[in-house]
C-alpha cells in the first residue's frame, strides 16, 4: 500500500480524473442524443459502469505492477526469504489491491446524486472485496505478475482478459 500511496497522483488521482473525463466527454456529447431507459439520462447510466471499470482496472494494476516491478528490480528474492507464509504475502498483495480499487472507485462515486444510493456503494465494496463478476481482478493481477517477464505482458493480460 505504501508503494501506491507514494505515487498517489499516478495511482489514485489519474484514474479518478480519467473517469471524470470520460464522463464529461461522453456524457456531454451523448446526453441529449441517447436515452437508454425511459426517464434515465445517459450520464446516470454511464456512471456505475465507469466506477466499476475503475475499480477492476486498479485492483488488477496494483497487484500485477507490484509483482512485476519486484521481479524486474531484483528484490523479489528478498520477499521470498522473509519469514512470512505464502498466505500472508497473498493477503498483503490482494489487500493492497482491494484498498486501491476502493479508493479509486469511491473517489469517483463521491458527489454524484445517482450514485449516492447505499445499494450502489455496497455493490462497489462487495465487488472490490469479494468478487469481480466472472474474473477476479485482484488474483488475476497476481497471476499476471508472476507469469509476466515485462510490463507489456501484464498490459496484454489486462487488455484481453480484464477489459474483455
Amino acid at each position: 500500500m505504501l508503494r501506491f500511496w507514494k505515487v498517489s497522483v499516478q495511482t489514485v488521482a489519474a484514474p479518478v480524473l480519467t473517469a471524470v473525463l470520460y464522463l464529461l466527454i461522453f456524457g456531454h456529447v451523448l446526453e441529449a442524443h441517447v436515452q437508454v431507459y425511459p426517464g434515465v439520462g445517459y450520464t446516470s447510466f454511464l456512471i456505475p459502469g465507469l466506477v466499476m471499470m475503475s475499480v477492476l482496472q486498479n485492483a488488477y494494476a496494483n497487484s500485477s505492477s507490484s509483482l512485476i516491478q519486484s521481479k524486474i528490480s531484483g528484490n523479489l528474492v528478498f520477499l521470498l526469504v522473509s519469514p512470512l507464509s505464502h498466505w500472508a504475502w497473498f493477503a498483503a498483495y490482494v489487500g493492497a489491491s482491494v484498498v486501491r480499487g476502493l479508493v479509486v472507485g469511491l473517489g469517483r462515486v463521491r458527489g454524484h446524486r445517482v450514485v449516492r444510493a447505499a445499494a450502489f456503494r455496497r455493490a462497489v465494496v462487495d465487488r472490490c472485496l469479494c468478487r469481480a463478476r466472472r474474473r477476479d481482478a485482484r488474483t488475476l493481477g497476481l497471476i499476471a505478475g508472476l507469469w509476466a517477464e515485462k510490463f507489456d505482458q501484464t498490459a496484454a493480460f489486462q487488455n484481453f482478459l480484464i477489459m474483455r
